[in-house]
């Protein structure tokens, strides 16, 4: 009976911390967001020397408020979870600690400000809980797309470095060393810069020779730009038709099912309904 009990309330636990298809989901998902926000403000408003002054105390008892919550939100992720370790150990679960844990070594450091840039890792758990219908599709899409489409893009950045390789050595030979370029290398980085219509004008051609290569690549780099978006947005409009739900594995919460998967796609366990 007990047991009944404590994996009901685990499956509860799980159904609210890591899936946003139920109400208090979503309601988990929105408080998080918006506590993530003023913890991010509280870090950017703790920079400025006058407000640090004013409101310093202040702003480090809600830094422990929000420490405190996010240490126990990520408690109930590793409680909530079939295989904790692979939690613990994965990419977001890495993010979950580096989010609270600097500030329980602060008061061992004089110099605690470097610990501010640790903290906005938060940032990175917004994309979590963004897991509303609309932006999961979209991001799964997005992310397979790019998957199915990077052998392609591989290939054509290949034949891009070929060319800025072939045309730096060209203006190397061209414009030489009187010129500005000292070396392959250097002339490469030149080609790079202006094949990318960058173009900062630290090197520059003066052969009339030269200025016509330069033409040439400047021109091509527009085309060059287009290729690979139409590479990626080909393979975005083959997989945009598919319909992914916001379930989580309730024992290795793996993420991305479709909408009428009943069973995980990795390790088989039934899905939450």
């Amino acid at each position: 009976m007990k047991n009944n009990i404590s994996n009901s309330f685990q499956q509860k636990v799980h159904e609210i911390i890591f899936e946003a298809d139920t109400f208090y989901g979503k309601l988990f998902d929105i408080c998080l967001l918006f506590t993530i926000i003023l913890s991010l403000v509280a870090v950017m408003l703790e920079s400025i020397e006058s407000i640090h002054n004013q409101y310093g105390d202040l702003l480090r008892t809600f830094e422990w408020i929000v420490t405190i919550l996010f240490t126990i939100e990520y408690l109930l992720r590793i409680y909530a979870t079939g295989k904790p370790l692979k939690y613990i150990f994965s990419f977001y679960g890495i993010i979950d600690f580096i989010s609270f844990a600097p500030t329980y070594f602060m008061p061992l450091f004089n110099q605690s400000q470097y610990f501010v840039v640790i903290r906005t890792f938060r940032l990175l758990r917004i994309f979590r809980i963004l897991k509303l219908a609309r932006y999961v599709h979209g991001s799964k899409v997005l992310l397979l797309a790019l998957r199915q489409s990077m052998g392609k893009i591989v290939v054509f950045l290949t034949a891009v470095l070929t060319l800025v390789i072939i045309m730096g050595t060209l203006m190397y030979l061209v414009e030489g060393h009187i010129n500005g370029f000292t070396s392959i290398p250097q002339s490469i980085y030149w080609a790079i810069v202006t094949l990318t219509t960058v173009g900062y004008g630290d090197i520059v051609p003066h052969t009339i020779l030269g200025k016509f290569l330069a033409s040439f690549i400047m021109i091509l780099g527009y085309g060059i730009i287009a290729v690979p978006t139409g590479i990626f947005a080909a393979e975005f409009s083959r997989k945009r038709n598919i319909q992914i739900s916001t379930q989580a594995c309730p024992n290795c919460t793996t993420e991305g099912h479709e909408v009428n998967a009943k069973f995980c796609k990795k390790c088989g366990t039934e899905l939450n309904p």
